[in-house]
């Protein structure tokens, strides 16, 4: 397996939303606006290659029975540091993302890529993991971003793209694109899409019902 393919596969052909349905719970809860989601992006990403990297470059004097304690261990720091800094030079924006930067610990995606792909690859390779995972986890996420803030809202990032009917223009913004359920319509919606486009990534069914025809054959 090539390089290239660790940083390129989880765009779209292995994302790790889309596909593995892995660390939903922040693409549902920061994706309100484009800046928080693109915060939260950025946030994740350096986690996910941080810890891929750390974790690939001592694999081999983690005794395998405290691996995941170790794992969690390492993740934390990376998140702790990541979170102070925040606090420190970008408070607003701490403040609205509340405690989700902190739950990167817990993060399915960040553990998942660290046990499958970390602990039995070199460091480079691991890193480009990493980045990829955390490329095509931004993706996804500005995308759910950009439509919920521009429809609720008639902006991006903040500055207004349409004059919206309050303001004596033509664009009635949606409120239920600020509320919760949209991020999981929109999601929905681009899962749909991305399999319309690659039916390869279509799961076969576990069990067929069996028809009165094969019974008689």
């Amino acid at each position: 397996m090539s390089l290239k393919h660790h940083l390129t596969a989880p765009l779209i052909g292995n994302n790790p939303i889309t596909l593995q349905i892995l660390g939903i719970c922040s693409a549902l809860a920061v994706t309100t606006n484009l800046s928080t989601a693109l915060t939260m992006s950025v946030a994740l990403t350096v986690v996910l290659v941080l810890s891929n990297g750390m974790i690939s470059l001592i694999r081999h004097h983690i005794p395998p029975s405290i691996r995941l304690i170790i794992q969690i261990t390492i993740v934390a720091s990376i998140v702790i540091v990541i979170d102070q800094f925040m606090q420190a030079f970008m408070y607003e924006m701490s403040k609205r993302l509340s405690i989700f930067v902190g739950l990167i610990v817990t993060n399915c995606l960040v553990l998942g890529r660290a046990e499958a792909f970390a602990m039995r690859n070199p460091v480079f390779p691991s890193v480009l993991d990493g980045l990829g995972n955390g490329l095509g986890y931004s993706l996804v996420l500005l995308i759910v971003g950009a439509l919920r803030e521009f429809l609720g809202t008639g902006s991006l990032m903040g500055v207004p793209m349409v004059t919206t009917v309050a303001d004596g223009g033509w664009f009635q913004p949606l409120g239920l694109m600020q509320l919760a359920p949209s991020a999981f319509f929109i999601l929905g919606l681009l899962v749909w899409l991305v399999r319309v486009l690659r039916p390869e990534q279509v799961e076969q069914p576990e069990f067929r019902l069996q028809s009165p025809e094969d019974g008689r054959s």
